[in-house]
């Protein structure tokens, strides 16, 4: 079946005020973007024509700003307007939430849509991410978010098309997880290829996908039985064990990079 996703991607002139942004950090807070990405539906690829952008970034600051006692804020957030939300995690900060398995870290890691990257730094730490990796962590991260949203969303007989992915991509990553793939990919067409066969579940996904590509982000629609079954099944069925991952957790190679990163940063 054809899956058609990423209509809304990110355009040159959205690109570029990302960019500028970025720039514009970089000058007020003294730091270096080492990374940038696009973390939302539009990285998810089922986007809206209305939706928002995400973007997600890592900075390092300059040496000094790591000699002091008490250890400063490690999160810049720019104000959300009505297209731009804006949020990146200091280096040291980003590498400690690898080393925990961070699924959400692994997220923008895998976002097909990247606007800065210093390309060294990046493919080591894309090198060693699976050491850190965590299937028992990243399930249960997965199935909490899946039951809030499923509890918060889908609870009406009319709801909003975009809430049924909050909850369809976390449980097609749960059962990602569980079959034994290692970290899930963010793009949810990849997903949903690795994880549902043909079938009437697939067909209904594929019907929403396209209708939610199409409607606006506030789109309400009718309550849908066959996804609503599959959810309910998932959220309540008893998980399948996990064979406990080898720990191949090495901390020597995140305070290399990190002394590394950091001591390279006198721009």
């Amino acid at each position: 079946m054809n899956i058609e996703t990423g209509l809304h991607g990110v355009d040159e002139a959205m690109r570029a005020r990302v960019c500028g942004v970025l720039e514009h950090i970089e000058a007020e807070h003294d730091v270096r973007v080492l990374f940038a990405c696009e973390s939302g539906s539009r990285g998810w690829g089922f986007a809206s024509p209305d939706s928002d952008y995400d973007v997600r970034f890592i900075y390092v600051h300059k040496p000094e700003w790591y000699l002091r006692v008490e250890s400063p804020r490690d999160v810049i957030e720019k104000p959300i307007d009505a297209e731009l939300d804006v949020c990146g995690w200091e280096w040291r900060k980003a590498l400690g939430l690898l080393k925990r398995a961070n699924p959400t870290l692994n997220d923008w890691l895998d976002s097909p849509i990247i606007y800065r990257q210093n390309d060294d730094i990046m493919a080591r730490v894309n090198a060693i991410s699976d050491r850190f990796f965590s299937p028992e962590r990243a399930r249960w991260h997965y199935r909490s978010m899946a039951h809030k949203n499923f509890r918060h969303y889908l609870q009406g007989d009319e709801v909003r098309l975009k809430k049924y992915f909050y909850v369809l991509r976390p449980l097609l990553a749960v059962r990602w997880i569980e079959a034994g793939k290692g970290a899930p990919p963010m793009r949810f067409d990849q997903l949903l290829q690795g994880t549902v066969e043909e079938g009437p579940l697939l067909q209904d996904i594929v019907a929403l996908l396209t209708a939610k590509q199409r409607a606006g982000e506030a789109q309400y629609g009718p309550r849908r039985p066959v996804l609503h079954a599959f959810i309910e099944a998932e959220l309540t069925r008893t998980d399948a064990a996990l064979t406990p991952s080898p720990n191949k957790r090495d901390d020597a190679l995140l305070d290399a990079l990190l002394f590394e990163t950091v001591l390279g940063n006198h721009v």
